[in-house]
């Protein structure tokens, strides 16, 4: 079984985001970059099913520019057996993440396509289950559990607002990942140096012939309003009267 996994450089979550002066959208030189805290998981669980020998080959993919390769390089220190990187110039929206996806999953012919359940520079929750419909794979999102059976098919466990729900998917699939699922390793030094021997396929975006201009555009970046200082109250009858003559919520 082979498994590719999707993996996205995004600016570190420990990171305070600057918005640029011209209200463009948010500085990005100079910052500290890291590997989208979900698709670590996505990577771990890759790593561990390889690990029970029920997996041969996990394959790294990443979309974005040269230094996107820093993050296909984690993710072959930590256990990956190869990577991709799918150079792009510039911020494409997860539509055209997953035509390129798409045409990497031809190529590759993986049982299972792991990724995280959205990334944290744009939330958008949306490249899994477009990469599902374009290669009209079963999907499974939010996966806080997984188990391969017998018979080919996965169970997976879902994070879903009434709480777990398991659903069970035909193989080859596309799962995205919960951060509940696994608890991701750290790259050991030796890894690290390892992983600097592995090899990385590197393919231009212009030479799979794909339309990936943007549909969206952003108009205006800013920062979120500041929040104005909380209140000490006496008590709860005080705490009451402000909550209906000042705040009006109640």
């Amino acid at each position: 079984m082979k498994i590719l996994v999707a993996v996205k450089r995004v600016i570190d979550y420990n990171v305070q985001i600057r918005v640029k002066e011209d209200n463009s959208g948010v500085v990005t030189d100079n910052v500290k970059m890291s590997t989208n805290p979900p698709d670590d998981n996505a990577i771990e669980e890759a790593v561990k099913i390889k690990e029970a020998g029920k997996a041969k080959e996990v394959v790294a993919v990443s979309v974005g520019e040269e230094k996107a390769q820093e993050t296909v390089r984690k993710a072959l220190a930590v256990g990956a057996d190869r990577g991709i990187l799918v150079k792009v110039d510039r911020v494409i929206e997860p539509l055209a993440v997953s035509k390129i996806l798409k045409k990497i999953v031809e190529k590759e012919k993986p049982d299972l396509v792991f990724m995280g359940k959205q990334a944290i520079d744009d939330d958008c929750n949306q490249t899994g289950q477009i990469v599902a419909t374009l290669t009209n794979y079963p999907q499974a999102t939010f996966a806080s559990e997984l188990k391969k059976n017998e018979d080919g098919t996965l169970n997976v466990t879902r994070e879903v607002d009434g709480g777990l729900e398991t659903i069970k998917v035909k193989i080859p699939c596309v799962v995205t990942t919960d951060l509940r699922l696994n608890e991701p390793r750290y790259a050991s030094l030796p890894n690290i140096m390892k992983a600097k021997q592995k090899k990385i396929e590197t393919i231009e975006s212009k030479d799979l012939n794909l339309d990936i201009s943007p549909r969206l555009e952003v108009l205006e970046v800013n920062d979120p309003p500041e929040r104005k200082a909380g209140i000490k109250v006496p008590d709860v009858s005080n705490l009451v009267e402000k909550l209906k003559n000042e705040a009006k919520v109640i």
